[in-house]
């Protein structure tokens, strides 16, 4: 039994939810809203009526978008965003949601909050825009020289931002770094699976799973990982894999690449066809403890991921691959 999301596409809430649980590896049952007329299955286990709200399969209610990030990513945390500081980050959320988050509001629809003055408002949200910019340029990230919790919470606000001054944003030689920083998160393939469309939900109607271009994959079939020789080698003394796919990290890519046996020689073929010793491994899905999705390519063609390390003891076995497969 998957969990149940409330969503709304816009919300920058509801998207940074929806994007740790795409880092996470995770499916959930999606249901996407209607802010005028919102379902009553949401509003009863959730009154105060606003998205993100994730209903756990034991019936546990996480109403809080900070609070599903963490859950997501405490399942899985395939590229360590939980490395910094809990104080750290949550003084730059608690910024974000509050003041940056006040200010936007009244930037961006002056007209619902009677006496507000536009320019003072926008002036406020670029004070601390340009703090969060000075921090980029420095470090490369909020936090430092690696993306964090902070990072993916925050960056969805800022996208808010640039909607509602899209001139004065792209035109900001001040803010340099931090469109930069926005640009990666936009132009990154996770945005436009984030992104993705569903007609307002209803029990009724057509049940969807977030992300709607995966599946689930079935743990009673094996999984099948191309690895170069010395990669494999160097896991020994590690204890864990943690290669992606040919030149590639875990903490690069978010997700290890696998294969079903069907697939094994055309990917083969294609990225290691010329890289020398190439073993492959039997995987156990069964016996790998972080999450596993089978997410769509561009083709569609649909491919298993593992969303964390693999284990040593989830390989059942390992043989070198032909020169030629």
């Amino acid at each position: 039994m998957l969990p149940i999301l409330y969503s709304f596409r816009r919300c920058p809430y509801a998207m940074r939810a929806r994007w740790a649980l795409l880092e996470a590896g995770l499916l959930v049952q999606w249901r996407e809203i209607a802010l005028k007329a919102k379902p009553a299955e949401m509003l009863a286990v959730s009154p105060k009526g606003t998205v993100p709200v994730l209903v756990l399969p034991d019936g546990e209610v996480i109403e809080e978008s900070h609070a599903v990030m963490d859950w997501a990513l405490n399942q899985a945390d395939p590229r360590e965003l939980l490395w910094s500081s809990d104080s750290d980050t949550s003084a730059l959320i608690q910024q974000n949601d509050g003041p940056f988050k006040h200010h936007l509001d009244r930037f961006k629809y002056t007209d619902r909050y009677p006496g507000t003055n536009k320019d003072e408002q926008r002036n406020a949200g670029l004070t601390i825009l340009k703090s969060w910019n000075q921090r980029i340029a420095e470090q490369g990230w909020l936090l430092g020289e690696r993306i964090s919790l902070a990072d993916a919470a925050i960056w969805p606000f800022v996208r808010q931002w640039r909607i509602a001054d899209p001139e004065g944003f792209d035109n900001d030689t001040a803010l340099a770094p931090l469109r930069s920083w926005l640009t990666g998160f936009l132009e990154a393939p996770r945005f436009e699976r984030l992104m993705q469309r569903a007609d307002p939900w209803s029990a009724g109607g057509q049940q969807h799973h977030f992300p709607a271009d995966a599946v689930a994959v079935p743990l009673d079939q094996p999984l099948f990982h191309l690895a170069l020789k010395g990669d494999w080698q160097a896991a020994q003394t590690n204890g864990s894999y943690r290669i992606s796919t040919r030149g590639m990290g875990l903490d690069q890519v978010g997700f290890i690449h696998c294969s079903w046996q069907e697939q094994v020689n055309a990917t083969f073929e294609r990225f290691y066809a010329d890289a020398g010793d190439v073993l492959l491994l039997e995987i156990d899905a069964a016996a790998v403890d972080a999450p596993l999705r089978a997410d769509a390519i561009p083709s569609g063609e649909l491919f298993p991921h593992l969303y964390g390390a693999l284990p040593l003891e989830a390989v059942r076995s390992v043989v070198t691959m032909p020169a030629s497969a």
